[in-house]
């Protein structure tokens, strides 16, 4: 890859540095003896190493060899990176690190960032600001944002008096009392009350909500929060609740997958997998499960939007699967949270302020047996709706892949907490070991993963915007909906065999039912789908209606959910594997002559407007330098081609995984078999 041509790059990252908290195992080999050792914390290694190999939790596979090296340096480094990549202890990760200097010496900010810098995360056209939910204000705005009148802000947590995995603030209904949510908040697990999610216009509510695990009190107050519930409806609606234990993959299972699709896309060398690679996708259930998700959100997509109802999200502790559900039924009802901005702080409110345990689902502490890739499968649930919808979202793929990515960077406290207590506790020991003057403030304030600046250059930052991204204020937009996609029925009927003719888009009618091998279908199907054929009938019709419609790109968007239409997201699995690589193709072909047509059209209009203005051009240079577009065009009628650094990895290294058994045969081995250093990207392309 052409370097000199493509400098986009973390800036918190060398271009083969790797976080500690990325690294997933360390294996040591010795070749002559054909030993080798998977090392983990505090363990003795026996043999001299001649190769280190590290797996990382983003699919990379890097490989140090120590030939030159002498043995006990070697010996030495390997065991210095098995010790600090699986820390005992939650304040030993570089972030407490970190903090902990810059509040003894400023000078020494990383990028000129303060630690928890605002919060400011990108901003939108309108100059609009991430917002954290750590405040009474930012639920209020909330509240307001969705029309959610009989809906007020509780501060009966505030210390977190009450329950230390919720947050601080959080929404009930207004007919709920304080002291009758204190009551109440013994019966549930983790006395993790019900947190309200979202508001629909028509007045249906979005809930979530523990199990009751005080069994003789468990119908009385189940009733009187689902009264509540009902009396903060317009139209005093019944509500629907939903079992997500019951409906859905547990979170064992999402992990076991995630092993399996890990070892087929990473570990297995292509050669031996190539022959049966869609079977043994098949066989991981990943895409699946991911179905699974999406299909269990649509049909409660339903119940809101058609039948008028609130929905309760019921799980045991109320803070994993329920996360992905809210999250997922919020980016496909409201078009806000398909901004950048809306997004984000749909990740604040739904994962970090309500209590999903990134720490240990994670696993920052190599605890394996509480690891689950819950917000990974999320970030590939959004990008299949992106896929299917390009037009109406606001971010690309390169946004949720580099997100996916903030998640291993030990830096930031966004995604390094199982819940905001425990933030807020294990800081204030800090600080307290470490001289730390607090203040007024809550624990110590770390670096915000939304403050992109820390990471990524302004031009950098381009790479994340849409160039097919159409938002309300774009020409051609009339009454906020665009109707540019007219679809066929013939365009969106099952192309499965052996599916039976009810399955259309991934609905399922009740009769004809033909359950298929490996299918979650019959475990998944929702509890409304068992009650009478009318009320069967009018899910399946509603979503015939909507498919046979043109989108409205501001309205709710559903998912297909056919064999073909639910995909691999190869840039985040496949970016560092060098067999899959395309070059000069990929999705990214497609993104750069989008981004230049898109960037012409921004010139047109804003010579446009210089003209009608009738201003000179020197007054009105700094508006046609500007670009929101990564790749721009030269001038109007650019007919320059493809760059030729472009890639289906773009923008990531298109050589990451430089493992032997992977390569054999391809002109890379032969620079590989007398490898006495890790080569770089350059240090080939000078070879070959």
């Amino acid at each position: 890859m052409p370097l000199q041509k493509f400098h986009y790059k973390n800036l918190l990252l060398g271009e083969h540095d790797v976080p500690l908290t990325c690294i997933e195992q360390i294996v040591t080999v010795n070749d002559t003896k054909r030993k080798q050792k998977v090392l983990g914390p505090n363990q003795k290694l026996k043999f001299n190493p001649t190769e280190l190999i590290i797996y990382c939790k983003d699919f990379r596979i890097v490989r140090f060899r120590f030939d030159e090296a002498g043995p006990e340096s070697a010996k030495k480094v390997c065991l210095a990176i098995a010790h600090y990549s699986q820390p005992t202890d939650l304040q030993l990760l570089f972030a407490f690190e970190y903090v902990g200097e810059i509040y003894h010496n400023p000078a020494k900010k990383v990028n000129g960032i303060d630690p928890g810098g605002g919060g400011g995360g990108i901003s939108s056209a309108s100059g609009q600001q991430t917002p954290l939910f750590e405040t009474y204000s930012d639920w209020d705005r909330e509240i307001k944002r969705t029309g959610a009148s009989e809906w007020r802000v509780c501060s009966v947590n505030e210390g977190y008096m009450i329950s230390t995995c919720l947050p601080e603030y959080f929404v009930v209904p207004s007919s709920l009392a304080d002291q009758d949510l204190k009551l109440y908040s013994y019966s549930f697990i983790g006395r993790r009350m019900p947190l309200w999610s979202w508001n629909h216009p028509n007045g249906s509510a979005l809930v979530r909500m523990a199990n009751i695990k005080d069994v003789l009190q468990q119908r009385r107050i189940d009733q009187r929060i689902c009264n509540a519930i009902t009396r903060s409806h317009p139209l005093r609606s019944d509500v629907y609740k939903s079992d997500l234990d019951k409906c859905l993959p547990n979170i064992q299972e999402i992990q076991a997958a995630y092993n399996k699709l890990k070892q087929l896309c990473v570990n297995d060398p292509f050669d031996d997998t190539e022959e049966k690679w869609l079977s043994s996708l098949e066989n991981t259930r990943w895409l699946e499960y991911i179905r699974a998700f999406l299909k269990h959100s649509a049909e409660l997509v339903y119940m809101m939007e058609c039948k008028h109802v609130s929905v309760v999200l019921q799980e045991e502790e109320g803070r994993d699967l329920s996360c992905l559900a809210a999250s997922l039924i919020q980016v496909m009802l409201d078009p806000y949270f398909r901004t950048i901005v809306g997004f984000q702080s749909l990740i604040q409110k739904e994962w970090v302020m309500a209590g999903y345990q990134f720490l240990d689902r994670c696993n920052h502490l190599k605890r394996s047996d509480k690891e689950s890739p819950l917000f990974l499968m999320f970030l590939d649930c959004v990008w299949q709706l992106l896929e299917q919808y390009p037009a109406a979202f606001e971010f690309s793929e390169v946004y949720l892949t580099v997100l996916h990515d903030s998640a291993r960077i030990s830096l930031f406290g966004t995604f390094l907490f199982n819940c905001p207590h425990q933030r807020v506790k294990e800081s204030t020991e800090f600080a307290i070991s470490k001289n730390i003057q607090l203040g007024d403030e809550k624990g110590l304030r770390f670096p915000c993963v939304w403050d992109w600046s820390l990471q990524f250059t302004s031009r950098d930052r381009l790479l994340f915007h849409n160039p097919l991204y159409v938002g309300k204020s774009a020409p051609g937009v009339h009454n906020g909906a665009l109707r540019t996609f007219k679809r066929s029925k013939k365009n969106y009927s099952s192309t499965l065999r052996g599916v039976p003719p009810a399955i259309k888009n991934g609905i399922i009618g009740e009769q004809e039912f033909v359950p298929r091998r490996n299918s979650l279908i019959l475990k998944l199907k929702p509890e409304f789908l068992h009650s009478a054929e009318g009320q069967s009938h009018s899910m399946e019709q509603y979503f015939r209606d909507w498919f046979a419609k043109p989108v409205d790109l501001h309205g709710v968007i559903l998912p297909h959910l056919s064999g073909t239409q639910i995909k691999l997201w190869k840039l985040c699995y496949f970016r560092w594997v060098p067999e899959a690589q395309i070059s000069h193709g990929g999705s990214i072909t497609a993104f750069h002559r989008v981004s230049v047509l898109a960037d012409e059209v921004d010139m047109l209009n804003r010579s446009l407007r210089q003209y009608k203005s009738n201003s000179s051009l020197p007054g009105h240079c700094s508006e046609l330098d500007q670009s929101r577009m990564y790749f721009r065009a030269n001038g109007l009628n650019d007919t320059s081609g493809t760059p030729d650094f472009l890639s289906s990895s773009f923008p990531f290294s298109p050589v990451g995984n430089l493992c032997k058994r992977s390569i054999l045969g391809t002109p890379l081995s032969k620079f590989l078999s007398g490898a006495k250093i890790w080569l770089s990207t350059e240090t080939l392309a000078n070879e070959d």
